[in-house]
């Protein structure tokens, strides 16, 4: 039985590239070798405990309503920091209480630094998947990293519970709901972006109580089982607007496994929501974010972010 909690065209998947280096360790080596196009594959599993970001580049104009949009809606767009100032790539100004900004992320430079981005220019996807955003970064664009559920991956992995889109090496499944996002000046009329990962019905608790504790990446589920889909208005599992099919263990699509088998999706809120959410507002100008699974890697760890 499903549970929720209230609260364009598909963009076809992009082709992993390189494998990840052998030294990736930490969040800084990750981010060198996206800014030198070394790696420019998807991050999860990479630099395992370091926390990893969404990325959304808006003109300053939009910067207080996209402040507020996150304040409102913090499962699906936690904000964990900013540009320290407009224009500025290379230092962010920290939203989580106990976490300087230096923590957070240094030795940074956001243009270059997460391996894969997207532009949008009044509000449609103008580019996907491009290595920099250099040329199109201006002076006055603010940066805002909001939490992602690849920061949890390694406690799960660590419980014996491991996601199978890392284990089989392939970006995770995103889709667009129905839920509605609250509004907040020109962000209107959007809706939650998922995250999904298949386990095994009897291991959902576990599940559930593992990432509980990781608020400002998500947290836990807001939905699992397959009533879940209709809930959530997602018409085909097999078919993700963002990201890679999702597989069972044996390689097969997981929709096969919706009449036999003990797979159940298992749905988060994503930080690709603010993305959906710029092609619903009535924006002028660039817009800049990560392409999707191709996170910003940084420097805190999981540790310094569990609530309890």
């Amino acid at each position: 039985m499903a549970t929720l909690i209230a609260q364009p065209a598909a963009q076809p998947a992009i082709h992993p590239g390189p494998a990840p280096p052998a030294v990736t360790s930490t969040g800084r080596d990750v981010r060198l070798r996206a800014r030198r196009n070394i790696f420019t594959g998807p991050t999860p599993g990479l630099a395992p405990t370091y926390l990893q970001a969404n990325l959304i580049i808006l003109p300053s104009r939009y910067a207080a309503d996209f402040r507020l949009l996150c304040a409102r809606n913090p499962v699906p767009c936690p904000l964990i920091a900013e540009s320290a100032s407009a224009g500025q790539h290379s230092a962010v100004t920290s939203h989580i209480s106990n976490l300087a900004s230096s923590q957070i992320v240094s030795d940074c430079d956001l243009r270059r630094d997460a391996p894969r981005y997207n532009v949008y220019r009044d509000s449609k996807l103008v580019k996907s998947g491009c290595l920099d955003i250099v040329g199109e970064w201006e002076d006055d664009h603010v940066a805002f990293l909001i939490g992602c559920s690849f920061s949890f991956e390694a406690a799960l992995s660590a419980a014996g519970l491991p996601p199978r889109h890392s284990v089989l090496g392939r970006n995770v499944a995103m889709y667009r709901t129905n839920v509605p996002l609250c509004p907040a000046g020109v962000f209107t009329g959007s809706t939650y972006v998922v995250s999904m990962r298949p386990y095994k019905a009897a291991d959902v608790e576990k599940v559930r109580e593992i990432t509980r504790g990781y608020n400002a990446m998500h947290g836990e589920p807001i939905a699992w089982g397959w009533d879940a889909l209709q809930k959530l208005g997602i018409r085909d599992i097999d078919a993700p607007e963002w990201g890679d099919s999702p597989l069972t263990d044996d390689g097969k699509p997981l929709g096969k496994a919706m009449c036999s088998g003990d797979d159940v999706p298992v749905f988060w809120g994503c930080g690709v929501t603010p993305q959906e959410a710029v092609t619903k507002a009535d924006i002028e100008g660039t817009v800049m974010a990560h392409a999707p699974g191709h996170m910003l890697v940084l420097d805190c760890r999981d540790v310094d972010i569990m609530s309890t």
